[in-house]
Protein backbone atom coordinates (compact mmCIF):
# COMPACT_ATOMS: atom_id res chain seq x y z
CA UNK A 1 0.00 0.00 0.00
CA UNK A 2 0.71 3.49 -0.54
CA UNK A 3 1.57 5.88 2.51
CA UNK A 4 -1.72 7.01 2.09
CA UNK A 5 -3.73 4.50 1.76
CA UNK A 6 -1.93 2.87 5.04
CA UNK A 7 -2.90 5.89 6.84
CA UNK A 8 -6.61 5.50 5.70
CA UNK A 9 -6.63 1.86 6.47
CA UNK A 10 -5.27 2.89 10.02
CA UNK A 11 -7.86 5.58 10.79
CA UNK A 12 -10.39 3.09 9.71
CA UNK A 13 -8.96 0.59 12.11
CA UNK A 14 -8.62 3.17 14.96
CA UNK A 15 -12.18 4.54 14.93
CA UNK A 16 -13.48 0.91 15.25
CA UNK A 17 -10.59 0.26 17.85
CA UNK A 18 -12.06 3.52 20.13
CA UNK A 19 -15.69 2.45 19.46
CA UNK A 20 -15.02 -0.85 21.07
CA UNK A 21 -12.62 0.53 24.15
CA UNK A 22 -15.38 3.04 24.42
CA UNK A 23 -18.21 0.75 25.09
CA UNK A 24 -16.68 -1.89 27.51
CA UNK A 25 -13.27 -1.21 28.04
CA UNK A 26 -13.04 0.66 31.78
CA UNK A 27 -8.86 1.86 31.90
CA UNK A 28 -10.33 3.52 28.60
CA UNK A 29 -13.48 4.93 29.47
CA UNK A 30 -11.71 6.65 32.19
CA UNK A 31 -8.75 7.64 29.71
CA UNK A 32 -11.20 9.12 26.98
CA UNK A 33 -13.51 10.31 29.00
CA UNK A 34 -12.65 14.05 28.53
CA UNK A 35 -11.69 15.89 25.10
CA UNK A 36 -11.51 12.77 22.73
CA UNK A 37 -14.05 14.44 20.04
CA UNK A 38 -11.87 15.43 16.60
CA UNK A 39 -14.65 15.06 14.48
CA UNK A 40 -15.77 12.96 11.87
CA UNK A 41 -14.01 14.87 9.22
CA UNK A 42 -9.99 14.55 11.16
CA UNK A 43 -7.38 13.21 9.65
CA UNK A 44 -5.31 10.20 11.62
CA UNK A 45 -2.63 13.08 12.95
CA UNK A 46 -5.78 15.28 13.91
CA UNK A 47 -7.48 12.19 15.85
CA UNK A 48 -4.06 11.03 17.33
CA UNK A 49 -3.22 14.32 18.66
CA UNK A 50 -6.78 14.48 20.46
CA UNK A 51 -6.00 10.88 22.43
CA UNK A 52 -4.22 10.67 25.51
CA UNK A 53 -1.11 8.68 25.78
CA UNK A 54 -0.68 5.91 27.81
CA UNK A 55 2.13 5.11 30.16
CA UNK A 56 3.37 1.80 31.56
CA UNK A 57 3.56 2.99 34.98
CA UNK A 58 0.33 3.68 34.43
CA UNK A 59 -0.87 0.17 33.23
CA UNK A 60 1.43 -1.18 36.30
CA UNK A 61 -0.80 0.91 38.85
CA UNK A 62 -4.28 -0.28 37.37
CA UNK A 63 -3.20 -4.32 37.89
CA UNK A 64 -1.85 -3.04 41.76
CA UNK A 65 -5.41 -1.16 42.14
CA UNK A 66 -7.61 -4.21 40.46
CA UNK A 67 -5.21 -7.02 40.90
CA UNK A 68 -3.95 -9.16 38.80
CA UNK A 69 -5.83 -8.09 35.59
CA UNK A 70 -6.60 -4.91 35.85
CA UNK A 71 -9.48 -3.11 34.00
CA UNK A 72 -7.47 -2.83 30.43
CA UNK A 73 -10.02 -5.15 29.40
CA UNK A 74 -12.78 -4.83 26.51
CA UNK A 75 -14.33 -8.22 26.93
CA UNK A 76 -15.75 -10.40 29.99
CA UNK A 77 -13.44 -12.65 32.10
CA UNK A 78 -13.75 -15.47 30.81
CA UNK A 79 -13.18 -14.38 26.78
CA UNK A 80 -9.64 -15.10 27.45
CA UNK A 81 -7.88 -17.52 26.64
CA UNK A 82 -4.35 -16.70 26.90
CA UNK A 83 -2.19 -14.84 30.12
CA UNK A 84 1.47 -13.73 29.73
CA UNK A 85 3.41 -11.62 31.63
CA UNK A 86 6.27 -9.08 31.37
CA UNK A 87 9.88 -9.97 32.22
CA UNK A 88 9.59 -7.22 35.47
CA UNK A 89 12.90 -6.00 35.33
CA UNK A 90 11.69 -2.45 35.96
CA UNK A 91 9.79 -3.68 38.45
CA UNK A 92 6.58 -5.38 39.47
CA UNK A 93 5.47 -7.97 36.20
CA UNK A 94 2.64 -6.69 34.13
CA UNK A 95 0.50 -9.20 33.46
CA UNK A 96 -1.41 -9.37 29.81
CA UNK A 97 -4.71 -11.32 28.86
CA UNK A 98 -5.75 -12.08 25.59
CA UNK A 99 -8.41 -13.15 23.60
CA UNK A 100 -8.90 -15.98 20.53
CA UNK A 101 -9.04 -12.67 18.20
CA UNK A 102 -6.33 -10.93 19.59
CA UNK A 103 -4.04 -13.96 19.81
CA UNK A 104 -4.53 -14.55 16.21
CA UNK A 105 -4.08 -10.80 15.24
CA UNK A 106 -0.38 -11.55 16.64
CA UNK A 107 -0.02 -14.79 15.17
CA UNK A 108 0.08 -12.67 11.79
CA UNK A 109 2.63 -10.28 12.65
CA UNK A 110 4.95 -13.28 13.09
CA UNK A 111 3.22 -14.64 10.17
CA UNK A 112 5.33 -11.04 8.50
CA UNK A 113 8.55 -11.64 10.24
CA UNK A 114 8.87 -15.00 8.79
CA UNK A 115 7.97 -14.03 5.84
CA UNK A 116 10.81 -11.30 6.04
CA UNK A 117 13.07 -13.79 6.49
CA UNK A 118 12.43 -16.83 4.28
CA UNK A 119 11.03 -19.39 6.49
CA UNK A 120 8.37 -21.64 4.90
CA UNK A 121 6.75 -24.72 4.83
CA UNK A 122 8.90 -27.44 5.62
CA UNK A 123 11.46 -25.01 7.39
CA UNK A 124 12.59 -26.83 10.49
CA UNK A 125 12.52 -24.45 13.92
CA UNK A 126 14.77 -24.48 16.81
CA UNK A 127 13.43 -22.41 19.53
CA UNK A 128 16.55 -22.13 22.28
CA UNK A 129 14.06 -20.67 25.17
CA UNK A 130 12.73 -22.11 28.54
CA UNK A 131 9.22 -21.27 28.02
CA UNK A 132 8.01 -19.15 30.38
CA UNK A 133 5.40 -16.64 31.18
CA UNK A 134 6.51 -14.31 28.48
CA UNK A 135 4.99 -13.63 25.21
CA UNK A 136 7.51 -13.61 22.55
CA UNK A 137 8.41 -17.55 22.21
CA UNK A 138 4.77 -18.77 22.46
CA UNK A 139 3.54 -16.58 19.59
CA UNK A 140 6.84 -17.20 17.36
CA UNK A 141 6.04 -20.96 17.86
CA UNK A 142 2.39 -20.86 17.64
CA UNK A 143 2.67 -18.98 14.18
CA UNK A 144 5.30 -21.27 12.88
CA UNK A 145 3.82 -25.18 13.95
CA UNK A 146 -0.49 -23.78 13.32
CA UNK A 147 -0.37 -21.37 10.47
CA UNK A 148 3.27 -22.14 8.41
CA UNK A 149 3.22 -25.95 9.30
CA UNK A 150 6.85 -25.80 10.04
CA UNK A 151 8.61 -28.53 12.27
CA UNK A 152 9.26 -26.38 15.24
CA UNK A 153 11.69 -27.96 17.97
CA UNK A 154 10.71 -26.28 21.58
CA UNK A 155 14.27 -26.41 23.82
CA UNK A 156 12.93 -25.73 27.34
CA UNK A 157 14.33 -27.23 30.08
CA UNK A 158 17.53 -28.82 28.01
CA UNK A 159 21.34 -27.70 28.91
CA UNK A 160 22.93 -25.93 26.06
CA UNK A 161 24.84 -28.76 25.04
CA UNK A 162 21.33 -30.96 24.12
CA UNK A 163 20.45 -28.07 22.40
CA UNK A 164 23.31 -28.20 20.20
CA UNK A 165 23.36 -31.65 19.38
CA UNK A 166 19.43 -31.55 18.70
CA UNK A 167 19.98 -28.78 16.19
CA UNK A 168 22.46 -31.00 15.06
CA UNK A 169 20.53 -34.14 14.61
CA UNK A 170 17.06 -32.28 13.54
CA UNK A 171 18.87 -30.53 11.07
CA UNK A 172 17.42 -27.12 11.98
CA UNK A 173 17.46 -24.45 9.39
CA UNK A 174 16.36 -21.82 11.59
CA UNK A 175 17.25 -20.99 15.06
CA UNK A 176 15.32 -18.07 17.33
CA UNK A 177 16.91 -17.16 20.44
CA UNK A 178 18.74 -13.57 21.68
CA UNK A 179 22.04 -12.78 20.55
CA UNK A 180 23.69 -13.49 23.60
CA UNK A 181 22.39 -17.24 23.48
CA UNK A 182 23.52 -16.87 20.02
CA UNK A 183 26.99 -16.47 20.86
CA UNK A 184 26.86 -18.70 23.79
CA UNK A 185 25.86 -22.03 22.24
CA UNK A 186 28.73 -20.63 19.21
CA UNK A 187 31.21 -21.23 22.56
CA UNK A 188 29.54 -24.10 24.04
CA UNK A 189 30.24 -25.83 20.35
CA UNK A 190 33.71 -25.26 20.41
CA UNK A 191 34.36 -26.25 24.07
CA UNK A 192 33.19 -29.79 23.21
CA UNK A 193 34.22 -29.72 19.43
CA UNK A 194 31.20 -29.79 17.86
CA UNK A 195 31.42 -28.14 14.15
CA UNK A 196 28.80 -25.66 13.40
CA UNK A 197 30.17 -25.45 10.17
CA UNK A 198 27.86 -29.56 10.16
CA UNK A 199 24.81 -27.49 11.29
CA UNK A 200 22.27 -26.78 8.80
CA UNK A 201 21.33 -23.33 10.29
CA UNK A 202 20.70 -20.82 7.65
CA UNK A 203 18.88 -18.17 9.45
CA UNK A 204 19.27 -16.94 13.22
CA UNK A 205 16.24 -14.92 14.56
CA UNK A 206 17.14 -12.75 17.10
CA UNK A 207 15.14 -10.15 19.40
CA UNK A 208 15.23 -9.42 23.19
CA UNK A 209 18.65 -7.33 22.80
CA UNK A 210 19.84 -4.85 20.41
CA UNK A 211 22.76 -7.47 19.56
CA UNK A 212 20.71 -8.28 16.20
CA UNK A 213 21.13 -4.75 14.94
CA UNK A 214 24.52 -3.93 15.65
CA UNK A 215 26.56 -4.64 13.19
CA UNK A 216 29.84 -5.76 15.51
CA UNK A 217 27.55 -8.38 16.85
CA UNK A 218 25.81 -9.50 13.77
CA UNK A 219 29.01 -10.32 12.24
CA UNK A 220 30.46 -12.25 15.11
CA UNK A 221 27.54 -14.21 15.65
CA UNK A 222 27.25 -15.02 11.54
CA UNK A 223 30.90 -15.80 11.89
CA UNK A 224 30.42 -18.51 14.58
CA UNK A 225 28.04 -20.10 13.05
CA UNK A 226 29.10 -20.19 9.25
CA UNK A 227 26.38 -20.36 6.21
CA UNK A 228 23.94 -18.23 8.50
CA UNK A 229 22.44 -14.88 8.69
CA UNK A 230 21.25 -13.59 11.18
CA UNK A 231 17.63 -11.40 11.35
CA UNK A 232 16.47 -8.88 13.88
CA UNK A 233 13.07 -7.68 15.09
CA UNK A 234 11.27 -6.57 18.24
CA UNK A 235 8.17 -6.50 20.33
CA UNK A 236 6.95 -6.49 24.09
CA UNK A 237 4.46 -8.42 26.02
CA UNK A 238 2.20 -5.63 26.53
CA UNK A 239 1.98 -4.78 22.79
CA UNK A 240 2.72 -7.74 20.68
CA UNK A 241 5.30 -8.31 17.75
CA UNK A 242 6.05 -4.53 16.12
CA UNK A 243 8.81 -4.97 13.68
CA UNK A 244 10.16 -7.25 11.27
CA UNK A 245 13.65 -7.27 9.25
CA UNK A 246 13.60 -5.60 5.66
CA UNK A 247 14.78 -8.13 2.98
CA UNK A 248 16.80 -5.62 1.45
CA UNK A 249 18.48 -3.56 3.54
CA UNK A 250 20.46 -5.11 6.63
CA UNK A 251 20.42 -2.33 9.47
CA UNK A 252 16.32 -1.50 8.84
CA UNK A 253 13.85 -3.08 10.76
CA UNK A 254 9.84 -2.38 9.14
CA UNK A 255 7.08 -1.30 11.63
CA UNK A 256 4.33 -3.51 10.88
CA UNK A 257 2.05 -0.63 10.06
CA UNK A 258 -1.00 -3.04 9.20
CA UNK A 259 -1.15 -3.62 12.69
CA UNK A 260 0.46 -0.64 14.35
CA UNK A 261 0.44 2.93 14.81
CA UNK A 262 3.75 4.32 15.19
CA UNK A 263 4.80 7.89 16.16
CA UNK A 264 8.22 9.30 16.78
CA UNK A 265 8.39 11.91 19.38
CA UNK A 266 11.06 13.95 21.10
CA UNK A 267 10.56 11.99 24.46
CA UNK A 268 10.93 15.34 26.44
CA UNK A 269 8.29 17.81 24.37
CA UNK A 270 6.34 14.59 23.12
CA UNK A 271 6.34 16.59 19.48
CA UNK A 272 6.98 14.65 16.16
CA UNK A 273 10.74 14.28 15.53
CA UNK A 274 12.29 15.87 12.41
CA UNK A 275 13.87 12.84 9.80
CA UNK A 276 16.88 11.22 11.24
CA UNK A 277 16.35 12.47 14.53
CA UNK A 278 16.40 10.10 17.76
CA UNK A 279 13.06 9.95 19.23
CA UNK A 280 10.33 7.78 21.66
CA UNK A 281 8.26 5.00 19.55
CA UNK A 282 4.68 5.68 20.67
CA UNK A 283 2.21 2.76 19.30
CA UNK A 284 -0.82 1.54 19.10
CA UNK A 285 -1.93 -1.91 18.55
CA UNK A 286 -5.10 -1.92 16.17
CA UNK A 287 -6.05 -5.89 16.35
CA UNK A 288 -5.63 -6.30 20.08
CA UNK A 289 -8.83 -4.87 20.67
CA UNK A 290 -9.22 -7.66 23.89
CA UNK A 291 -5.98 -5.67 25.64
CA UNK A 292 -5.27 -3.07 23.18
CA UNK A 293 -3.14 0.04 23.89
CA UNK A 294 -3.60 3.14 22.67
CA UNK A 295 -0.37 5.71 22.15
CA UNK A 296 1.87 3.69 24.02
CA UNK A 297 5.31 5.14 25.29
CA UNK A 298 7.21 2.63 24.61
CA UNK A 299 10.65 3.86 26.10
CA UNK A 300 12.27 2.53 22.87
CA UNK A 301 14.30 5.28 20.76
CA UNK A 302 14.73 4.95 17.28
CA UNK A 303 15.66 6.99 14.12
CA UNK A 304 12.66 9.20 12.67
CA UNK A 305 12.90 7.69 8.82
CA UNK A 306 12.52 9.06 5.84
CA UNK A 307 8.80 8.49 4.58
CA UNK A 308 9.41 6.75 1.39
CA UNK A 309 9.31 3.37 -0.29
CA UNK A 310 12.04 1.35 0.84
CA UNK A 311 14.31 -0.29 -1.46
CA UNK A 312 12.57 -3.86 -0.68
CA UNK A 313 9.33 -2.50 -1.95
CA UNK A 314 7.00 -1.67 0.98
CA UNK A 315 6.19 2.02 2.72
CA UNK A 316 6.06 0.57 6.00
CA UNK A 317 8.64 2.61 8.58
CA UNK A 318 12.10 1.78 7.92
CA UNK A 319 13.86 1.97 11.17
CA UNK A 320 17.06 2.79 10.34
CA UNK A 321 19.77 0.41 13.07
CA UNK A 322 16.76 -0.83 15.17
CA UNK A 323 16.18 0.19 18.05
CA UNK A 324 18.86 2.72 19.36
CA UNK A 325 18.66 2.40 23.17
CA UNK A 326 15.76 3.00 25.70
CA UNK A 327 15.25 6.49 27.03
CA UNK A 328 15.49 5.11 30.47
CA UNK A 329 19.20 3.41 29.29
CA UNK A 330 21.23 6.03 28.45
CA UNK A 331 23.56 7.40 30.82
CA UNK A 332 25.44 11.05 30.62
CA UNK A 333 29.02 11.04 31.38
CA UNK A 334 30.82 13.64 31.09
CA UNK A 335 28.90 15.05 28.43
CA UNK A 336 29.08 11.83 26.38
CA UNK A 337 25.28 9.74 26.35
CA UNK A 338 26.16 6.54 26.81
CA UNK A 339 23.65 3.54 25.45
CA UNK A 340 24.00 -0.34 26.02
CA UNK A 341 23.83 -0.68 22.20
CA UNK A 342 26.70 1.37 21.33
CA UNK A 343 29.25 -0.08 24.49
CA UNK A 344 28.10 -3.25 23.16
CA UNK A 345 29.78 -2.31 19.42
CA UNK A 346 32.36 -1.06 20.21
CA UNK A 347 33.57 -4.33 22.45
CA UNK A 348 32.24 -7.12 19.69
CA UNK A 349 34.68 -4.96 17.42
CA UNK A 350 37.83 -6.18 19.11
CA UNK A 351 38.30 -9.17 18.20
CA UNK A 352 39.19 -11.56 21.19
CA UNK A 353 36.94 -10.02 23.20
CA UNK A 354 34.39 -12.25 24.65
CA UNK A 355 31.66 -11.91 27.08
CA UNK A 356 31.76 -8.25 29.51
CA UNK A 357 30.05 -6.07 31.67
CA UNK A 358 29.74 -3.04 32.81
CA UNK A 359 30.03 -1.10 36.13
CA UNK A 360 28.76 3.14 36.44
CA UNK A 361 30.50 3.81 39.62
CA UNK A 362 28.97 7.20 41.11
CA UNK A 363 31.91 8.73 42.93
CA UNK A 364 30.74 12.66 44.27
CA UNK A 365 29.25 14.41 40.71
CA UNK A 366 31.30 12.24 38.39
CA UNK A 367 30.40 8.97 36.89
CA UNK A 368 33.40 6.68 36.11
CA UNK A 369 33.33 3.37 33.69
CA UNK A 370 34.40 0.15 34.39
CA UNK A 371 34.72 -2.74 32.23
CA UNK A 372 34.76 -6.53 32.85
CA UNK A 373 35.70 -8.34 29.75
CA UNK A 374 36.39 -11.79 29.28
CA UNK A 375 38.62 -13.32 26.53
CA UNK A 376 36.86 -14.94 23.78
CA UNK A 377 38.96 -18.08 24.11
CA UNK A 378 41.33 -19.25 26.58
CA UNK A 379 44.76 -18.08 26.53
CA UNK A 380 43.59 -15.07 24.47
CA UNK A 381 44.22 -12.02 26.89
CA UNK A 382 47.56 -10.71 26.01
CA UNK A 383 46.78 -6.96 25.24
CA UNK A 384 43.27 -7.57 25.14
CA UNK A 385 42.71 -4.97 28.62
CA UNK A 386 44.59 -2.24 26.42
CA UNK A 387 42.75 -2.89 22.40
CA UNK A 388 39.39 -2.33 24.93
CA UNK A 389 40.32 0.53 26.67
CA UNK A 390 41.60 1.84 23.15
CA UNK A 391 38.45 1.36 21.45
CA UNK A 392 36.49 2.75 24.30
CA UNK A 393 38.59 5.80 24.29
CA UNK A 394 38.47 6.14 20.32
CA UNK A 395 34.51 5.99 20.18
CA UNK A 396 33.25 8.07 23.25
CA UNK A 397 36.30 9.96 24.33
CA UNK A 398 35.92 8.75 27.55
CA UNK A 399 38.67 6.34 29.76
CA UNK A 400 36.84 3.33 31.41
CA UNK A 401 38.58 0.79 33.65
CA UNK A 402 39.30 -2.35 31.88
CA UNK A 403 39.56 -5.40 33.78
CA UNK A 404 40.54 -8.79 32.53
CA UNK A 405 38.23 -11.81 34.23
CA UNK A 406 38.98 -15.67 33.32
CA UNK A 407 37.21 -17.24 30.31
CA UNK A 408 33.82 -18.24 31.59
CA UNK A 409 33.76 -16.55 34.81
CA UNK A 410 31.35 -14.01 33.61
CA UNK A 411 26.90 -15.12 33.49
CA UNK A 412 25.51 -16.48 30.44
CA UNK A 413 21.77 -15.52 29.45
CA UNK A 414 19.29 -17.37 27.55
CA UNK A 415 16.98 -14.69 27.80
CA UNK A 416 17.92 -11.04 28.43
CA UNK A 417 21.32 -10.29 29.07
CA UNK A 418 21.65 -8.04 32.00
CA UNK A 419 25.22 -6.46 31.69
CA UNK A 420 24.53 -3.18 33.19
CA UNK A 421 24.99 -2.47 36.93
CA UNK A 422 25.32 1.52 38.86
CA UNK A 423 26.53 1.76 42.73
CA UNK A 424 27.61 4.55 44.27
CA UNK A 425 30.61 5.04 46.36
Amino acid sequence: MTREQTESAQRAQLLRLLAAVQGSNPFYQEKLRVGCSPGVSASLAELLQSLPFTSKLEIAEDQRCNPPFGTNLTCPPDAYVRSHQTSGTSGRPIVWLDTPVSWNWMLDRWLEVYESTGVEKGSVIYFAFSFGPFLGFWTAFEAASRHLHARCLAGGGLSSSERLRQIIDHKADTLCCTPTYALHLSEKARQEGIDLSRSQVRRIIVAGEPGGSVPTTRARIESAWPGSRVWDHHGMTEIGPVTRPCPALRDVLHVMEQGFIAEILNPNTLRPCAENELGELILTNLGRTGSPLIRYRTGDLVEMPKLARCECGTWDLALRGGIRGRTDDMVVVRGVNLYPSGVEAVIRSVPRAGEYQVELADKSDMIEVRLRVEPSIEGASAGLAEAVAKAFQDAFLLRAEVRLVPFGSLPRYEHKARRWSRTRM
